[in-house]
């Protein structure tokens, strides 16, 4: 049984489909204009509407505009009833994030493949998201803890020693571990701070919703982002003299924040799996006037295709061999990243020789 709304402002039709879907078992709402249902819609949580384009008050197009403005409501099915069937109609109601159209006048078989559908589907989304959620639980209950604890210890070991045990330091030794308590905080406010963005883009991989709430509106100067951020990654890991820039002048549709963070964690595998000397590229282009085009390549460990195949979150690669520090989210958050701006992160690597990681932006 499912929670139906009906928005239809002529009662003959209204009642007909509330009888209808009622005689189908299911608990059932009706309101005869888009500026009742709005609100019903809100109250009642439906797992389907069904709404009139044509309405006094407000119509089809303005309920359905509010509801997706709306995070509790936007990602409910929407089918409209409509008299109207050309093509720029239909086309409206798409953008506007409408899911199906049945044209008036319907049968009854019409109208329950229709709602039959969309419960479907709807029902294949939120079994999809609780497997995801299970997934990230699991994830974040294995890994948390000892990602968290280490540099927690850290910085729990120096302060000890600080409390009780001045009066053995040699002056040189408050400043030593003045850097590793600051070092470690910094690292466990970048675990936490990718552990939350890491949590909200999986999430936001099967509900549109909350993607376009992530995704934004703005817009990012790339040389400016990438090449702060890339010379402070490379200040960071003393290796300056290690970067090489060839960026283009471009603008790409996507928030200054979240290509930072790309950068930011790319910049950082690059420089953590390769060695001081060896060079590290960090450059971008623009092919014609379609795609941005982000590119790091470092001469350094580099990765098997096995390795490349499973890259995903709380990995590491080699770890009983490598004991560089970091939960392995880097490129999990990148590649989700470029996913949510309707792009893609590509990696090409041969082991011992070179990594070349490509992040393609649609402009």
């Amino acid at each position: 049984m499912a929670k139906i709304l009906v928005i239809e402002d002529q009662d003959s039709i209204r009642t007909n489909l509330l009888e209808l879907l009622d005689a189908q078992f299911h608990s059932v709402m009706g309101a005869e204009n888009g500026r009742i249902g709005v609100p019903l819609a809100r109250e009642f949580l439906p797992d389907l509407i069904i709404c009139d384009i044509v309405m006094p008050e407000l119509d089809g197009y303005g309920v359905l505009n509010e509801l997706r403005q709306d995070p509790t409501t936007a990602a409910i099915p929407f089918i409209f009833l409509t008299a109207k069937a050309d093509r720029a109609d239909l086309r409206h109601g798409m953008e506007l994030g409408a899911d199906d159209y049945v044209v008036k006048p319907f049968t009854h078989a019409e109208i329950l493949g229709a709602v039959s559908t969309r419960l479907a589907r709807h029902h294949q989304v939120t079994e999809h998201l609780e497997v995801k959620l299970e997934e990230l639980r699991s994830n974040i209950a294995s890994s948390l803890p000892h990602e968290f604890l280490t540099p927690l210890t850290v910085i729990m070991a120096a302060a000890e020693i600080l409390v009780h045990h001045s009066e053995a330091l040699e002056p040189g030794d408050v400043p030593e571990l003045g850097g590793r308590i600051h070092s470690s905080a910094e690292r466990l406010h970048r675990l936490f701070r990718n552990f939350l963005l890491y949590t909200r883009l999986e999430l936001a991989d099967t509900d549109p919703a909350q993607a376009a709430a992530l995704r934004g509106h703005g817009a990012s100067d790339t040389r400016e982002v990438i090449e702060q951020v890339a010379l402070r990654g490379a200040k960071h890991a003393g290796r300056a003299a290690d970067l090489h820039l060839g960026l283009c002048d471009a603008t790409a549709p996507i928030e200054p924040t979240y290509l930072s963070k790309t950068v930011e964690e790319l910049v950082d595998n690059a420089f953590k799996y390769s060695v001081p000397g060896t060079p590290v590229h960090v450059t971008s282009r623009v092919d014609g006037a379609r795609v941005f085009t982000l590119s790091i390549v470092d001469h350094g460990r580099g990765m098997t295709p096995e390795q490349i195949a499973g890259v995903g979150a709380y990995m590491q690669f080699d770890r009983q061999e490598y004991e560089q520090q970091g939960q392995g989210l880097g490129l999990t958050i990148a590649k989700r990243l470029a996913k949510l701006y309707g792009g893609e992160l590509c990696i090409e690597s041969t082991p011992g020789v070179q990594t070349a990681v490509r992040v393609d932006l649609p402009m």
